[in-house]
């Protein structure tokens, strides 16, 4: 089903451009903000009156002369200089919520006309590192963006670009073969499974040994070499750190129950041998030029300048001959268009990257290599704070470990689990603590602008009041319990939902709850469109509330026969809504009890 929304704006806009003859009409169709002007309010006419020239008023008569909306609308109303105010038909509304009822597998939203192809990048962790803090909102919300593109129809290509290449994989490599060397002497069982135990300490150990032991220096550089000429020894050893820190990373991903997989993984090092016909192919364009020894791009001088008014360049490659980031998202970024085929790529990252991509993206499109009918995004956000509001670190002044931080999140959710139900099996109350714990670190991440900054308050994404997750896991989990007490009652919901072929929505609760269901779809468009969770997260929220309005006015189990089923599925698609929106989109566990 056609979001309403955009029914109605096709509508309007129609009218309009039946009584103005012009093709440049725009109904802009709005969810009323106060129920006392209807439920839609179309504010369009007065920028179309100010392009004829016409009174705002008039115009708006004539168009809501020639608007058809019979059959979902009340007749329109016009308010102030020219809004048209919508209000829903009952009986719309009650076919409405009948046709979600039929469409189990998705709640009754349209899939997209035009699929596209699109590349998500997104978490990129660092091998020899354990995911911190800092990896979180680009893992959680690159998820969401997938999920919601999917579900809307959209052929997805997640893409983990980790780093996997690079000089100090000389380090490494050359501390793991020391370590197996001295293991061996020892005539101990050489396992590289124990020396990469703690990544962080030894990445730490390597490069400590590097600034300090010119002897390991010299064979960490013998190692990058042997690396970037293909020596098997040393393509070896980086395989097992590779492999052990995809160990360590998809633990995380698994906990955070997030969709990326090995079959995900292009890393640096796929692009490696590619880096040298990138800077070829923008020298042979003209574009790539000397500068102080490296070999840069200068995309638009007008535009990108440093702070003293110089053109910025976007270095390829330095006066060593080394290549750096920018290159091998060039090479990542030709390799989507060329191979996958990308319409549209989306880079999740951090704020901080913005000029990076922003430079990025003019190369490409200067050398030809992206078409202006290919979408390049970045989609950016901010930082994790801590309660002092700077970026949240452990004591010591690290970063907080990704995994510390979602253990915690666990036994704190535990222990109120503990107070709440003392009496529900270990297990039980393990699952719940998990998917409490963790669902409250997601959903807090998703609640807030991803463009802003937020406070982690393990006390207030916990709190079973306000947009958190245990509240709309609470919410979700008491609409389950009402289904258990029919059993007790006799009542067979199964029954009384199978055949229901017409509604009663009389009381104002049922109505403004049923209103809010149907606009599920709008909800999930208007976030995949800007690529922003929270508006999904808001709109969640706003449906808890309401049901929890419904609920307190409107007896369900000991409402009278002929009311008994509307209210029964009222509770259903709210519960089904809930969760998909949860579970399919947001990722987060639902459970029903808590």
């Amino acid at each position: 089903m056609k979001p309403v929304i955009k029914i109605l704006e096709e509508r309007v806009t129609a009218a309009m451009a039946a009584v103005t003859s012009r093709d440049d009409c725009a109904a802009i169709v709005r969810p009323s903000t106060d129920p006392k002007f209807g439920d839609y309010q179309a504010n369009g006419v007065m920028a179309l009156a100010k392009k004829t020239q016409t009174s705002p008023r008039k115009l708006a008569e004539d168009v809501v002369k020639n608007l058809d909306v019979d059959d979902i609308c009340e007749p329109p109303e016009i308010a102030g200089p020219g809004f048209i105010n919508l209000r829903l038909k009952v009986e719309f509304l009650a076919d409405r919520l009948l046709e979600i009822n039929k469409a189990s597998a998705n709640l009754g939203i349209d899939k997209t006309t035009e699929p596209k192809t699109i590349v998500v990048d997104f978490s990129c962790p660092n091998i020899a590192k354990q995911m911190h803090v800092g990896h979180l909102r680009s893992t959680i919300i690159g998820d969401c963006i997938c999920r919601m593109l999917e579900f809307l129809g959209h052929n997805v290509i997640r893409q983990n670009h980790i780093g996997d290449w690079g000089t100090q994989f000389g380090m490494l490599c050359a501390l793991l073969s020391r370590k197996r060397i001295e293991m061996g002497k020892r005539g101990e069982k050489v396992s590289n499974t124990i020396i990469l135990a703690d990544l962080e300490a030894f990445y730490r150990e390597a490069k400590q040994l590097f600034d300090t032991d010119e002897n390991f220096a010299n064979e960490a550089r013998g190692a990058v070499v042997g690396l970037h000429s293909g020596a098997q020894r040393w393509t070896e050893l980086w395989r097992q750190i590779v492999r052990e820190s995809k160990n360590h990373y998809e633990q995380i991903y698994e906990t955070l129950n997030v969709e990326l997989y090995d079959h995900h993984v292009r890393g640096e090092s796929a692009y490696k041998n590619d880096l040298p016909k990138v800077v070829e192919d923008l020298k042979n364009v003209g574009l790539a030029q000397p500068s102080m020894g490296a070999i840069c791009v200068f995309p638009d001088s007008e535009r990108f300048k440093n702070k003293k008014g110089y053109p910025l360049g976007l270095m390829i490659q330095k006066s060593d001959g080394a290549y750096l980031y920018a290159t091998t998202d060039l090479a990542a970024l030709r390799y989507r268009v060329n191979e996958l085929k990308a319409n549209a790529i989306i880079y999740v990252t951090d704020a901080r990257q913005k000029l990076h991509f922003e430079m990025l993206f003019a190369v490409a499109k200067m050398a030809g290599w992206v078409s202006d009918d290919i979408e390049l995004s970045h989609v950016m956000f901010g930082s994790v704070l801590g309660e002092d509001g700077t970026p949240l670190k452990t004591r010591s002044g690290e970063n907080v470990k990704l995994k510390e931080l979602l253990d915690e999140a666990v036994e704190r959710a535990k222990q109120i689990v503990e107070e709440k139900n003392p009496e529900l099996p270990p297990d039980k109350k393990e699952k719940i603590a998990r998917a409490v714990g963790i669902g409250a670190v997601k959903y807090a991440d998703y609640s807030n602008n991803r463009t802003s900054d937020y406070v982690f308050s393990f006390n207030k994404m916990l709190a079973m009041d306000g947009n958190t997750a245990p509240y709309m896991q609470y919410a979700y989990a008491r609409i389950k319990s009402i289904e258990r007490k029919a059993q007790t009652k006799d009542v067979d919901i199964e029954d009384e939902l199978g055949g229901l072929e017409s509604l009663s929505l009389t009381e104002p609760a049922e109505l403004d709850l049923a209103k809010y269901l149907i606009r599920y779809g709008e909800a999930i468009q208007a976030a995949a469109a800007d690529y922003r969770p929270n508006y999904l997260t808001a709109y969640l929220y706003e449906l808890a509330q309401k049901f929890s309005v419904f609920y307190t006015n409107c007896p369900v189990l000991k409402a009278e026969p002929a009311k008994r089923p509307t209210r029964l599925l009222l509770c259903d698609l709210t519960a089904r809504t809930i969760k998909h929106g949860l579970s399919e989109l947001l990722g987060i566990e639902v459970v029903e009890q808590m």
